[in-house]
């Protein structure tokens, strides 16, 4: 069945959703597992013992290995190193996506019609050309690039939300942005302002905050040498009880240490406490790039969250203190950008008719609107202009998708592979 591909590679973890043609029409976005039983995998390479490259974790720590952060490290001019061999970011995230799309299209029996790929609203023609090339050196042709902006946008109003002018809260594992979108002439969503985000802030700091709350409570037993090893998952231990506590209003904290097992209790409340700063950050950084636009927080149709993080409830209530405007959240917020990458993607082989965009007083319609079906048009041109420039997309006619060639990488380190061989 022919289908579309969404993907969303994000510094910490990274998404996909398929769209597939039913007749003259498309059904929503799924969601693709993509490691283990998990629809998100970490957005880490690792060189395993036979020297092939793996998606995922290694086993063990190794960390001349093992790469990761490197979406946020591309556009930089010193490459980062894997297992001692110099790699350009760019690469790296061209990998990943091809690993993702070799994996899909062997669940799937064919390759994408199309693929779009959402990336920070920040990056400029510098950054995503660097991407582009990296792509295009695997031979992956068909992939558009889509500020993270237009693909979170298209994920809300699918599931209906009317707006036309939205600041995109993003919230990620170890990076946070601000920006705004709104509906053009041509009534697609574009990015405009100035995106703005704060490096080294995210769901991970939550979790460093949490684990030193365990450890002073804690106290003794943790300063015992013995103990560290026993804490090593801590980290892990301290995420999962943050996911626990945007449902729960208290939970425990388990550990194993020498003496036995531990439980350290955890209050909704004092969670909060521990991250309020860091998450008031983001607020004032969000309400900061709204008036640089021009605008007031009363002028935007609504505040759009994407994120594994962007749960919190928190996040949810600083917001809506600060932004007289709805304040909308998905079910599982880390999907969102992929979900809304698919939704574009179908837009790529069959464009909507072009229509005016409405006022914003009166706004009602939205791109990808409640209705699923998109009528299938080939032969027009392409939504969602990358920056006001000519987008870097596919001919009209869309061809399959082919096999992608080994990069230097790969080619010295063996078969791209899972973490689980």
């Amino acid at each position: 069945m022919p289908y579309v591909l969404g993907l969303d590679i994000g510094n910490t973890g990274t998404a996909a959703t398929v769209a597939r043609r039913r007749g003259d029409a498309w059904a929503r976005p799924e969601v693709v597992t993509l490691g283990g039983r998990s629809a998100v995998v970490p957005s880490v390479l690792h060189l395993a013992p036979d020297g092939s490259l793996r998606v995922g974790e290694p086993a063990t720590d190794d960390r001349g290995g093992t790469t990761r952060d490197f979406v946020r490290r591309v556009g930089d001019d010193v490459p980062l190193l894997l297992g001692g061999e110099p790699c350009p970011p760019e690469t790296l995230v061209a990998e990943l996506a091809a690993w993702v799309i070799h994996r899909v299209s062997a669940h799937e029996g064919a390759f994408a019609e199309a693929v779009v790929l959402s990336h920070p609203a920040g990056w400029g023609p510098h950054r995503r050309d660097l991407l582009h090339r990296a792509l295009w050196a695997l031979d992956l042709r068909n992939v558009t690039l889509l500020p993270r902006t237009v693909t979170v946008a298209e994920s809300h109003a699918a599931r209906g939300f009317p707006g036309t002018t939205a600041a995109v809260y993003a919230l990620g594992g170890n990076t946070f942005e601000a920006a705004l979108v709104r509906r053009n002439a041509r009534g697609r969503y574009e990015t405009f302002g100035l995106p703005q985000g704060l490096e080294w802030l995210g769901g991970t700091d939550f979790d460093e905050a949490l684990a030193e709350h365990v450890r002073a409570a804690l106290g003794r037993e943790f300063a015992g040498g013995e103990a560290h090893p026993a804490l090593h998952g801590l980290l892990a231990e301290c995420d999962r009880v943050k996911r626990e506590l945007t449902i729960a209003t208290e939970t425990d904290v388990l550990l194993t240490l020498p003496s036995g097992p531990v439980r350290v209790p955890v209050t909704r409340a004092q969670f909060e406490d521990l991250i309020r700063p860091a998450v008031r950050a983001t607020v004032d950084l969000l309400a900061q790039t709204v008036h640089s636009a021009g605008l007031t927080p009363a002028q935007l149709d609504g505040v759009l969250l994407t994120g594994g993080s962007a749960r919190i409830p928190l996040v949810t209530e600083l917001l809506a203190a600060a932004f007289p405007v709805p304040v909308e959240v998905e079910p599982d917020p880390q999907l969102t950008a992929a979900t809304g990458a698919a939704l574009a993607a179908c837009q790529v082989v069959s464009p909507r008719p072009r229509r005016p965009a409405p006022a914003p007083a009166t706004a009602t319609a939205s791109v990808g609107a409640a209705a699923p079906a998109v009528p299938a048009r080939r032969h027009a041109e392409p939504d969602h202009p990358r920056h006001g420039e000519p987008p870097a997309r596919p001919p009209v006619r869309i061809t399959p998708l082919n096999l992608p060639k080994a990069s230097r990488l790969a080619l010295a380190r063996g078969r791209v592979r899972d973490r689980e061989g």
